[in-house]
């Protein structure tokens, strides 16, 4: 049996692995740890252990570019994950409304495509409040 496959059903065991994944899949950009703090109101240490558990899972790659760490959707190769991806993409939108628009807005404040703002800002505050 593959290990990969079975880890990767293990990390989508868990709701909010499974939205981060999703929304992942949804916006098509990579995101930091901050970012996924912002949109899924996870503590540093949740968010961060959700993230990496989708990255040992094969699920996302990680890439460091200054003080932020990216995680970004790994392509899939393999049949039988490429077709777990998909079943998680085509999942019904409707559960995932809220955490769509904070992504939007939180991404909104990237500045060239960068992140530049840290979790639980005044500025970040401001659009969600």
């Amino acid at each position: 049996m593959n290990e990969h496959y079975i880890e990767a059903l293990k990390a989508l065991a868990e709701p909010n692995r499974l939205r981060l994944l999703w929304l992942l899949i949804q916006v098509n950009q990579r995101i930091t740890i901050a970012e996924a703090m912002d949109v899924t109101g996870d503590t540093q240490y949740n968010a961060s252990r959700n993230l990496k558990t989708l990255y040992k899972a094969k699920l996302l790659t990680q890439e460091k570019q200054g003080k932020w760490v990216y995680y970004t959707l790994m392509p899939q190769f393999e049949p039988h994950l490429e077709k777990l991806v998909e079943s998680v993409r085509s999942l019904p939108q409707e559960g995932f409304v809220d955490i769509m628009s904070r992504c939007k807005k939180r991404l909104s404040m990237r500045v060239n495509g960068e992140c530049m703002v840290g979790p639980n800002s005044d500025e970040w505050l401001g659009k969600v409040s």
